[in-house]
């Protein structure tokens, strides 16, 4: 017989102490650190511990003794259940104070390196209905509440339209009002609940990969246009019926579309998103250059912030007219496009081609000529030979994903040599790691925390680097 695991223990009256990467708390017992999810600095609390390693604990709360002075109400009903805006219950003071605590720990202790005089973090305003796209689905499974689980009654009807429920891929919270994205969103989500179970339509089951009604996508732009597109298992004629009925109720919609989606997962990039009316596309504006953004397009979700970000972006950059810029994952070429009047030639770099035609098509779109967007692996297109061709850049932009720059990418950057790297990144922590490897021939001259999403643990952050 193996030998008995020992039970992991129950640690009480623990104060938490601060809040670490990926907005985890923290608090010290014994000489170890133990990370906890939803407590605050300042609560005290009974930690059940539930995984034990090396020198830290995982462990999540049981009973609260006494509450933080800095904590604040929720706003949303779903708090606590929903798995966004995970820090309503931290004043907004506080989430950029623990933000820019996060980007200065991760250059210090992973980077390794001095950080330039800090520049305070961008806040975001609005810090509500601040997002330009969401994704909601469709369950058959929707996550109980405590009290209905608690009770002997059978509940008839667990079909739901929401979030994920944290870890449970197979759940879904019903939500009624969501404060991340404003009207109509609310209203189009609602209005689509009521008629599917009117209608009788089946809700998708996540492990059987059963039911019609699977995915509700929105996307809107601060010039009012809304797009929406509605994801279902099969071609019914209910859908249609569905589809006509929302742009009744609606009429103002700018793009109303949908897709047939047979497969196991929910992404769509391999998928024909069809118009069922209005165009394909929506249009966002940014300073004086308009953005065409389509049903597979890339965008920033805070398009207010993204202006900020893009700014300051531009800035950090000190163009003078007369460089060579690589813009390296470019995306739909946002960037590119934005800092092109200031250079003299962008060139654009992204794996994913329909995001390449995006790019060509917002520069043909703005009248921008000193632009060039190439499709394919960033390791592999951002080689010897594509530089000779487009001539050696005197400033990089950099904006990869949350992994950060692959090591080729970061030794071929190295071996190029540009005057000044600008790093924009979604991850304090990978982004420390590639300046870290950077830092022999480069010094970090700036960096510019930014919220693009309150009442979450996430910061964008913008790293200057100039070449020793």
């Amino acid at each position: 017989m193996g030998r008995k695991k020992k039970p992991l223990p129950l640690l009480e009256k623990v104060t938490i102490e601060n809040i670490g990467a990926e907005g985890k708390s923290l608090a010290r017992v014994d000489n170890m650190v133990v990370f906890v999810k939803e407590a605050i600095p300042g609560d005290v609390a009974d930690l059940q511990v539930f995984r034990k390693k090396g020198r830290y604990m995982e462990a999540r709360v049981v009973n609260y003794h006494s509450f933080s002075d800095q904590r604040t109400e929720a706003f949303c009903e779903h708090f606590g259940v929903c798995g966004g805006c995970k820090w309503q219950h931290l004043p907004y003071d506080r989430q950029l104070f623990y933000k820019q605590q996060q980007v200065e720990d991760a250059f210090r202790h992973i980077a390794g390196v001095s950080i330039p005089e800090t520049t305070a973090i961008l806040p975001s305003n609005p810090t509500r209905e601040y997002r330009n796209k969401m994704e909601f689905t469709f369950s058959r499974h929707r996550w109980l509440l405590d009290h209905e689980a608690a009770s002997d009654e059978v509940i008839e009807n667990t079909n739901a339209v929401g979030l994920h429920v944290p870890g449970r891929f197979d759940k879904v919270v019903a939500i009624e009002t969501c404060h991340l994205m404003g009207d109509p969103v609310n209203p189009i989500r609602n209005f689509l609940r009521d008629l599917a179970l009117e209608k009788g339509v089946s809700f998708y089951d996540h492990r059987t990969n059963e039911g019609l009604m699977r995915n509700l996508i929105i996307r809107t732009s601060t010039l009012g246009e809304v797009m929406v597109i509605l994801s279902v298992q099969f071609d019914e004629a209910v859908v249609y019926e569905i589809l006509d009925e929302l742009k009744k109720k609606f009429p103002d919609l700018t793009s109303l579309m949908y897709v047939i989606n047979p497969k196991k997962n929910e992404t769509l990039y391999d998928q024909d998103i069809l118009v069922w009316a209005g165009r394909d596309h929506i249009f966002e504006k940014l300073e004086d250059l308009t953005f065409k953004i389509g049903p597979k397009s890339f965008f920033q979700t805070n398009s207010h912030q993204a202006l900020e970000l893009y700014r300051k972006t531009r800035e950090f950059a000190g163009l003078t007219g007369k460089e060579i810029v690589y813009d390296l994952y470019t995306g739909t070429g946002t960037i590119a496009n934005f800092i092109a009047p200031e250079a003299g030639l962008v060139v654009g770099i992204e794996s994913v081609p329909e995001a390449i035609e995006d790019a060509k098509e917002n520069s043909r779109i703005n009248k921008i000529a000193n632009t060039r967007f190439f499709a394919g692996d960033m390791k592999d297109i951002f080689s010897d030979s594509f530089i000779r061709e487009q001539g050696k850049p005197d400033v990089i932009i950099t904006d990869p994903p949350r992994a950060g720059m692959h090591s080729k990418v970061v030794e071929q950057i190295l071996r190029i040599a540009p005057q000044r790297i600008v790093y924009v990144s979604c991850n304090p922590a990978t982004q420390a790691r590639d300046v870290e490897i950077l830092g022999d021939a480069y010094s970090v001259v700036k960096i510019q925390p930014v919220d693009m999403f309150p009442h979450t643990h996430h910061v964008e952050n913008i790293a200057l680097l100039e070449r020793k």
